[in-house]
């Protein structure tokens, strides 16, 4: 797969080295000469000076038959140009775009980038396991659906333990799939399955109703 990855600098470096661990052809465009001859001095020469957000540059480093670009500067605004170039001008079937500022990540996805990567975000789920009263992790986005697979921590005290599936007020459209329990084998719930305090709930929901999934399956007595 041949993959741009606008942006050398610490994550564009180590997206870099993995991927090309992994086989995948690579180019880097960085603005900085500085990271660009670190790169090519460590990882071979798959660093280019220039900026990802041109239609010239792109071109050079010949995007059109580019299966990917990952925009992975430390600004919004240059990651969303880049992808937007690319998916627009170039045809790239896949675009990713790191996102510093979570509130960006709606305009992102309004703009077409296929996957946007909050740092705030990931960094949240990753604390989940060793927070556990991190409330919602969000798994995995359904996007041509508008749907959302999360996995919910159910609390002691919460009103749903104890209770039936069937007894559980979800909003509409809410499934849960999973549920993990401790020392035991995930079970697919049924509408008999009876919530237990610590069970990982996983949900495929509405991102819209998140609040209303969290508030029926974690609220308090």
């Amino acid at each position: 797969m041949y993959i741009i990855i606008v942006g050398g600098g610490r994550v564009g470096y180590y997206l870099t080295k993995a991927l090309l661990e992994e086989g995948h052809e690579i180019l880097v465009i960085e603005k900085n000469q500085a990271y660009c001859d670190i790169i090519n001095e460590e990882l071979g020469s798959v660093c280019v000076r220039g900026d990802g957000c041109e239609v010239t540059t792109l071109t050079e480093v010949g995007t059109a038959r580019a299966n990917m670009l990952i925009a992975v500067t430390g600004d919004d605004g240059d990651n969303l140009v880049a992808c937007q170039v690319a998916k627009h001008k170039f045809n790239v079937p896949r675009t990713v775009a790191r996102i510093r500022n979570p509130r960006n990540e709606a305009l992102f996805e309004k703009l077409g980038v296929d996957i946007t990567i909050s740092s705030t975000n990931v960094l949240l789920e990753k604390i989940a396991d060793v927070v556990p009263t991190h409330p919602v992790t969000h798994l995995h986005e359904i996007r041509d659906k508008g749907l959302e697979i999360v996995e919910v921590r159910i609390p002691a005290g919460a009103a749903s333990v104890g209770k039936a599936v069937k007894d559980i007020s979800l909003p509409a459209g809410t499934i849960l799939s999973l549920i993990i329990r401790k020392a035991q084998k995930p079970i697919p719930p049924t509408p008999n399955t009876t919530i237990q305090a610590e069970d990982q709930v996983v949900a495929v929901i509405d991102p819209k109703a998140e609040a209303e999934v969290r508030k029926a399956l974690r609220g308090m007595n």
